[in-house]
């Protein structure tokens, strides 16, 4: 057995039991895994009972996305030593029949693609792509994330129009379901536990670019997402992270001198969108921006000098040289491409 659906669990039975079973069926031939941070509600028994087939791996604390599944690789590696995937799967996530094969196929076929994704679509709504990820991501010139199929808080209707090629090279690959090559999960540096939350994957990605791996979207893949199950889109401490968190990613995977551009951009970037979160009557939010800004200066100096596994430098794939914060709210484009 070669793959593992490796699924982050925290006081989260009432997702195993909407979930698991489903997971379980539509996985074959590979090792469905609950990796347990530590939970203190009743998911073990519960999976002992109903899902004996799946694998309990329990964790003495919570320790986080990244803490979390950093710990669960390690110990499946040394576990099950014939692995050479394993995907990183949502507790909120629905596999689609024959989601899991096209997947291991690309990366059978690929030895240099380091992690894939599959279509993420909304649970809610199946004909439209989910917030998490979509058809994989991309970033602009100035640090600002974005998804082929979602741009900021405008979610597409899936029609097709990504689909072709059916697994495109992306800048990121979504965290709410990321097949990862287990080798190039280490030779990235694994994922970084001091970010928390929000845009581990797009760091973890950014390195497998840098360490010689690319990164890819399925179509011919599909799940459904609930989304939304750890930060509200209206929690100002998901708007803390976003903000916080795109910074340092940027600063430990470019140049120096790059980086800086976008720092200084930015103060005035962030410091228009706090405005308008406050002309808006949302006066916890232009707080959050605030506090990102404080906290980014106070880690800089850890993650600048973090080298990484390779040349500091855009990927290959994904990245805009424009703003898609003046494309999206001045232009008012929806889409990719923006031109």
């Amino acid at each position: 057995m070669k793959t593992a659906v490796v699924i982050l669990n925290w006081n989260g039975r009432h997702w195993l039991e909407k979930f698991l079973p489903t997971v379980i069926d539509r996985s074959p031939n590979s090792l469905v895994v609950v990796a347990d941070n530590g939970s203190t509600d009743t998911s073990q028994e519960w999976t002992a009972m109903h899902c004996p087939q799946a694998y309990w791996l329990g964790m003495d604390e919570n320790r986080g996305y990244a803490g979390g599944y950093n710990h669960a690789l390690k110990a499946l590696k040394e576990s099950h030593p014939s692995l050479s995937y394993a995907v990183l799967m949502n507790s909120d996530i629905e596999p689609l029949d024959g989601w899991l094969a096209p997947l291991v196929d690309f990366m059978d076929a690929h030895p240099k693609a380091g992690a894939i994704q599959p279509k993420l679509l909304s649970y809610a709504e199946p004909n439209r792509f989910e917030y998490a990820g979509a058809m994989g991501g991309g970033m602009d010139h100035w640090g600002y994330p974005f998804a082929q199929g979602r741009i900021f808080d405008t979610c597409e209707i899936d029609e097709g129009q990504y689909d072709r090629p059916a697994f495109p090279e992306v800048f990121w690959a979504s965290g709410a379901c990321l097949m990862v090559r287990i080798k190039a999960f280490d030779s990235a540096g694994k994922l970084d536990p001091l970010l928390f939350a929000h845009m581990e994957e797009i760091d973890l990605c950014w390195r497998m670019w840098r360490a010689g791996y690319t990164v890819h979207a399925g179509a011919p893949s599909r799940v459904l997402h609930v989304g939304g199950g750890t930060l509200g889109a209206l929690s100002p401490q998901k708007t803390y992270l976003n903000f916080r968190n795109s910074l340092l990613v940027a600063v430990k995977n470019l140049p120096t001198r790059t980086a800086m551009r976008i720092v200084a951009a930015r103060l005035f970037l962030d410091g228009v969108a706090g405005l308008v979160f406050l002309l808006r009557g949302q006066g916890m939010h232009c707080l959050a921006i605030i506090r990102a800004h404080g906290s980014f200066y106070r880690l800089f100096t850890r993650f600048v000098m973090q080298p990484g596994p390779g040349p500091k430098a855009w990927p290959n794939a994904g990245y805009v040289r424009r703003s898609i914060v003046w494309a999206y709210h001045v232009q008012k484009k929806r889409t990719i491409p923006f031109s």
